[in-house]
């Protein structure tokens, strides 16, 4: 019977330990009562632009350098969202690909000149190992992030 208990109580120790390793809060931690789908913000981002918004996605990329950023996957296929903070403010774990994100902060716009835009879709398709024609890019374009405040990310 002693074994038995014994038993019980190291799996329930292990239980209580694994459902508090499921979750990592960074900064404030993210409202998780009010997310706004990612595909309505990139829809309509001038809505939400310099305010305070939630989102959830998957993390589909960390930063490899610092874990300075994390891409999440919108609610709509092929649409993502860049949560970037300053190197150190938060790292992100390089292993949290493929789980869930919730992240609350201000959405910012950076503008991008022609030159700058190439240079950048020359970078995303470096790291798809994927062509790309430069020629292709006739103006700038406007890229959208969330600079958080708090991020939460659950297995």
């Amino acid at each position: 019977m002693k074994t038995i208990m014994k038993s019980i109580t190291i799996m329930t120790v292990f239980i209580c330990l694994s459902s508090m390793a499921a979750t990592q809060t960074f900064g404030t931690g993210a409202d998780m009562k009010h997310v706004t789908p990612i595909s309505k913000i990139l829809t309509s981002p001038d809505q939400f632009l310099d305010k305070s918004v939630t989102v959830k996605g998957t993390i589909i990329g960390v930063c490899k350098k610092r874990g300075c950023w994390v891409k999440l996957a919108s609610d709509q296929q092929f649409q993502t969202l860049r949560i970037k903070v300053r190197d150190g403010d938060m790292v992100f774990p390089f292993n949290s690909k493929g789980k869930t994100a919730y992240a609350t902060g201000q959405l910012t716009a950076i503008e991008l000149d022609k030159n700058r835009t190439i240079a950048y879709l020359e970078n995303l398709a470096k790291e798809a190992k994927e062509p790309f024609d430069a020629s292709s890019v006739k103006e700038g374009m406007t890229i959208y992030q969330l600079t958080p405040i708090g991020v939460t990310i659950v297995d």
